[in-house]
């Protein structure tokens, strides 16, 4: 599954440059350019991971840092200060403000890319596992097999990429459209209501006789992973 980075650079080059260095690595991406604009990214769709520049128009991003984690919802999302301020005061106001990591300008694609996936391993270390756990539920990303219960799980290949996605992503909220970016691709064009399919299905073969359903419909929201599902 594609992990989402937002990019909060007001220097239109350097985020060009950032944006495409990391969609060769496999990332999908979105940009915003002042303090203001990236808050409402994030609340539109929240990120796998924000790289956040300090000198912004509006809005500092120290600022954009401290108000998101007084937010539960944001409180963990991982986010990576981009700056030119180089001192070892400055770093520390970065990372007392809430930031993961601190990058000081200017820095190589290859170390900004190993710094995101370190803190991306970090935030979420079910991404990079082989196998995948949630209650009675596991799943094999090497070998494509589902287990629950113990029994055996028969999965079409959008089911499977449905599951594995959730289950690297345990609770959390994902609208039809965000799981249309996430799980088919931004460059496939199929309808919102295609997602509402393939959930059926999926539920239908993972909620086997005598376990609980699993999967949370959320009202005008989306779709969740969740033991509280029912």
């Amino acid at each position: 599954m594609k992990q989402h980075i937002l990019i909060v650079e007001d220097d239109r080059d350097i985020a060009t440059l950032i944006k495409y260095n990391l969609e060769q690595e496999g990332f999908s991406l979105r940009l915003a350019h002042d303090g203001e604009e990236a808050l409402l990214a994030v609340r539109e769709q929240k990120p796998d991971l924000i790289l956040l520049d300090w000198m912004l128009p509006l809005l500092p991003g120290i600022e954009i840092c401290r108000q998101l984690r007084r937010e539960p919802e944001y409180k963990t999302l991982p986010i990576i200060m981009l700056t030119a301020k180089g001192e070892e005061t400055d770093k520390l106001r970065g990372l007392n403000s809430g930031a993961d990591d601190y990058i000081t300008k200017p820095f190589s694609p290859q170390e900004l890319i190993a710094r995101i996936r370190a803190v991306l391993r970090r935030a979420n270390p079910q991404a990079g596992a082989e196998t995948l756990t949630f209650l009675d539920i596991v799943l094999d990303t090497t070998t494509f097999r589902v287990k629950r219960a113990n029994k055996e799980i028969h999965l079409g290949p959008t089911e499977f990429r449905l599951l594995r996605h959730f289950m690297e992503n345990p609770q959390r909220v994902f609208s039809r459209e965000q799981l249309l970016d996430s799980v088919w691709g931004q460059n496939v064009y199929v309808e919102a209501r295609t997602v509402d399919v393939h959930i059926r299905r999926l539920r239908k073969a993972i909620n086997i006789e005598g376990t609980e359903d699993v999967i949370r419909t959320v009202r005008s929201a989306g779709y969740a992973l969740d033991g509280a599902a029912a």
